[in-house]
């Protein structure tokens, strides 16, 4: 909990007298590796804020390949969206990737935040937009880019993951196969030997 309250007072106008009134909305929880968290189809009203660890967010296609939409190392928040939101079924699956300490946040207490501390919906919204931003470039990188020029922009944006995850699941997330990657990644240190 700690870890989530300086991460609130580093990057918004949350004060600890605002933080003590809300804590009580909030849940520590600790998830080993293999866990899943969240099924797709199933219904859900929480986000995840990761203290420590990784989790991520995929889904499976008709021939069970999965398609990774994000990975969640610490200080980043993963969720459904059209399940917490919408009240909709699950459109993705996340599972823990190591073992992992969270603090559960529903919409309930980013409410009750703004009611509390007004300026705390500019900083909401903030992230909203940053989430939407990143969505958009990642899916014109999808459509447009090279697999070269998506793998670079992995290790821009997840710059300590390459050694925690595996190959199939970069490549599950730069939409290539485990093959390409491996080529790319040679590609790469022949440029820069």
């Amino acid at each position: 909990m700690q870890v989530f309250k300086n991460y609130l007072q580093q990057h918004s106008p949350l004060t600890e007298e605002q933080f003590n009134l809300l804590k009580g909305e909030l849940t520590a929880k600790t998830y080993p590796k293999g866990k899943m968290l969240l099924h797709e189809g199933s219904k859900t009203n929480i986000f995840y804020f990761v203290c420590t660890g990784l989790l991520r967010a995929y889904t499976l296609d008709n021939q069970g390949k999965e398609h990774t939409i994000q990975f969640a190392p610490e200080h980043w928040w993963i969720g459904d969206r059209n399940s917490v939101y919408f009240h909709e079924p699950a459109l993705f699956n996340i599972d823990v990737l190591e073992d992992t300490e969270v603090v559960l946040v529903t919409p309930d207490f980013l409410e009750q935040a703004q009611t509390i501390c007004p300026d705390f919906r500019k900083y909401n919204e903030l992230l909203l937009h940053n989430n939407i931003r990143h969505m958009q470039c990642r899916i014109n990188q999808l459509l447009a880019a090279t697999a070269e020029e998506r793998y670079l922009d992995f290790i821009h944006l997840y710059p300590n993951l390459t050694l925690r995850i595996s190959q199939m699941m970069i490549a599950s997330y730069l939409g290539i196969t485990a093959e390409s990657l491996s080529r790319v990644r040679k590609g790469l240190a022949k440029k820069h030997s």
